[in-house]
């Protein structure tokens, strides 16, 4: 037994001195091989995969308008507008920008294939500032869509689109804030503010994640008084909002949209304070239409609106968007707050007119 520890007492010291002497003389080049090796290289950032998936189905569109000849009385088909354009649908429905195509009497789609379609205009909307246009054509690329993906602030998202005719160009950043309103003239756009470069040429494209999936329709940058464009701020249309009025431009040409007749805003929270309420779960009634469906069911300047069918008004882009989407003609109960005392009222919905 003594014997075996004496030589494990002189053994072992031998044996981690071999090693660390072979370490030290062939450590550096074992290194340098693996270092010259580039398959032990660290992988690199990308998001190619993300963008093969997407970018095929992101389009060209080019608008065309019949101008007057110099020569002649003729009119001829001249290019008057630039824009993008993205195959939501095997059947060739593509969506953009209304701005886009509003003023077009021919619309040219150049796909990334090298095809090009002449297109048919199958609705727009203006409130939302997006057309559905629609090629005949087959074996389409549709962009990758998530219904349940969340667009958080913080997500790296890539623009996709043909800023000044460029050709297909990507660029990158992160979304930078959501639920922004009022950057469009009707001031009820949802969109989502991002820092990814659009440009000219971009309107209509694509926003995507880093998994290819859609996350919005790229729609303008931010101009200030001055029209001078303030760098890292654009605007997408949300994919949610862009699905819904895509399948609405499909089935009945337009957008059909429930209204109450009012022009409200969020409660301020010093007044919610006041009345014992959250500011982020009401808001207050500021303008009735005339003969509207608010008025008709007595509504008044300064309810403030706390319920619409037994669900919390949270906001006035989530308030006016729940009512949008109520069909006009039905009945709903509004609960209203007036002078501390909470009414519930039955109202008829109307419709919106654009």
């Amino acid at each position: 037994m003594k014997l075996i520890q004496y030589v494990n007492y002189l053994v072992k010291p031998v044996l981690w001195g071999l090693f660390l002497a072979a370490l030290i003389i062939y450590g550096p080049k074992i290194y340098k091989s693996l270092e010259n090796d580039r398959s032990y290289k660290p992988a690199l950032i990308s998001y190619s995969d993300a963008v093969k998936k997407a970018a095929p189905s992101v389009v060209n569109i080019y608008s065309q308008q019949y101008i007057d000849s110099s020569v002649g009385s003729k009119q001829q088909l001249q290019p008057t507008g630039l824009g993008s354009g993205i195959i939501l649908d095997k059947r060739g429905y593509i969506v953009t920008n209304h701005h886009v195509i509003s003023e077009a009497d021919q619309i040219l789609i150049a796909l990334q294939d090298g095809r090009l379609f002449t297109a048919n205009v199958i609705g727009s909307d203006v409130i939302t500032d997006l057309a559905v246009l629609q090629i005949e054509a087959n074996n389409l690329p549709v962009i990758p869509q998530n219904s349940d993906y969340i667009a958080e602030i913080g997500d790296l998202v890539l623009a996709i689109g043909n800023p000044y005719n460029l050709g297909q160009t990507i660029t990158q950043g992160v979304i930078s804030a959501t639920g922004r309103s009022g950057m469009s003239s009707t001031g009820r756009q949802d969109f989502i503010q991002t820092d990814a470069a659009i440009n000219e040429g971009n309107s209509g494209g694509a926003l995507i994640n880093s998994y290819g999936e859609l996350v919005g329709i790229n729609t303008s940058e931010f101009y200030t008084g001055t029209r001078n464009v303030t760098y890292g701020i654009s605007f997408a249309i949300p994919y949610r909002l862009v699905k819904f009025v895509m399948q609405s431009l499909i089935q009945d040409g337009r957008v059909i949209r429930g209204s109450l007749g009012i022009e409200a805003e969020n409660l301020d929270p010093l007044l919610a304070r006041l009345w014992g309420l959250e500011a982020k779960n009401s808001i207050i009634v500021k303008k009735i239409i005339d003969n509207g469906p608010a008025q008709k069911a007595g509504m008044q300047k300064n309810d403030i609106i706390l319920k619409i069918d037994d669900k919390d008004a949270i906001n006035l882009i989530v308030t006016m968007d729940k009512i949008a989407k109520i069909k006009p003609g039905s009945a709903t109960k509004i609960t209203i707050l007036r002078e501390g005392k909470e009414q519930v009222l039955d109202v008829m919905i109307g419709e919106l007119q654009q």
